[in-house]
Formats: structure tokens, sequence, C-alpha cells
């Protein structure tokens, strides 16, 4: 029942690497491992050895689906801006090369977007 709540309020949740390996089959290489993986309302965020692949599910059923395939080399820069004492949202904010506008993604009372972030630095500074 808490992980329903917490995807309702927009908190982040590990997802089970099995089930996201086989959502995933045939979107990862032959050669890449998938290492972490998030759950944000209906999206994910992974974490493969190779790149980033942000997954957004689109439409009332959610059944037509979007992967986003980012390069960790191609990730320019990227912040994290906490919730005030009042204020439930906190939102991560990504850069890719060759664009302006970052990918926003918005988190509610939630300390798993320091986790992601924790994962994006790890990767990124390879």
């Amino acid at each position: 029942m808490m992980g329903l709540l917490d995807e309702l309020m927009g908190n982040a949740s590990e997802v089970d690497m099995k089930d996201v390996e086989k959502q995933l089959e045939k979107v990862v290489t032959a050669n890449e491992r998938i290492e972490k993986a998030y759950k944000v309302l209906r999206d994910m965020m992974i974490f493969t050895d190779k790149r980033m692949i942000l997954v957004d599910k689109q439409g009332m059923t959610g059944k037509k689906i979007e992967f986003h395939s980012i390069p960790y080399k191609s990730i320019t820069h990227f912040s994290v801006e906490t919730a005030g004492t009042f204020d439930l949202d906190a939102e991560l904010k990504i850069w890719i090369s060759s664009t302006s506008e970052p990918i926003s993604k918005q988190f509610r009372k939630d300390k798993s977007i320091y986790d992601i972030q924790q994962a994006i630095a790890e990767y990124v500074t390879q």
C-alpha cells in the first residue's frame, strides 16, 4: 500500500531489477548491463553501465512509451533543487549537450531524488 501511495505522490522508488530487465530486453544491447532503476509515477529512470534511459509512459493507459537514451558523456551538468520548509516539491534538472532546455523531473517530499542525483554523479564522473 505504501508503494502505491508513494507512486501517487510522485515519490521515486527503486524498482525490481528482474522486472526492468524484462521490460527493456529489446532496448538494451547484448553487452549492456542495467545497474540501477527508479520509478517516478509511471515513468522510470534507468542507469546502465553505458547510458541513462528515461522511460516516459504517455496517454491515459500508459501503453504508448517513449524511451530517451542519453549517453553519460552527453550530460553537461545537472542540478537538484530541494523543497523549502513549506514546499513539498523538489526538482531534478539534467542538461544534455546541444540542447538549451534541461530535462526536468518533479519529486514530491522524497529523499530518493538524492539517490538518483548520486547515481548520475557516479556515472557522469567516471
